[in-house]
């Protein structure tokens, strides 16, 4: 799979600050579920509210790992060129400017925002589900 990503160069907003999904948006939760559906996606890719609850410098990246046993989820900040979790599990989408940089040349991207590992017990790994 390729790697498209971009840097979006926006920040986050703070969870206290942003809005979670609601009635105003069924269109936009019904286009997607029908973009998801026409490309066999729905049961594979799904919906999370962006925001941060801390800064994240750009070397580095949030990972995730679990414990099953206990039944938890750990998010932690690592430097991105030296993490051991490899396997991205949450993005988002960004505007890249390409070619002369007109409006024409604008394409969409991602930006990668939390990294899992198999190691660390993801889904496929030794430690977690398969």
């Amino acid at each position: 799979m390729g790697n498209r990503t971009a840097d979006s160069g926006q920040a986050l907003p703070r969870f206290e600050e942003v809005e979670g999904l609601g009635p105003q948006d069924r269109k936009f939760v019904d286009d997607l579920v029908a973009v998801l559906e026409k490309h066999g996606n729905l049961d594979r890719f799904g919906l999370c509210l962006l925001h941060h609850h801390f800064p994240v410098a750009a070397d580095e990246i949030l990972v995730e790992t679990h414990d099953l046993a206990a039944r938890t989820l750990h998010v932690q900040v690592e430097k991105a060129a030296t993490t051991e979790h490899t396997r991205p599990s949450q993005w988002r989408f960004v505007k890249t400017a390409g070619g002369d940089g007109g409006e024409a040349a604008v394409s969409h991207a991602y930006q990668v925002i939390l990294q899992c590992s198999p190691v660390s017990g993801c889904p496929g790994s030794a430690n977690g589900r398969p």
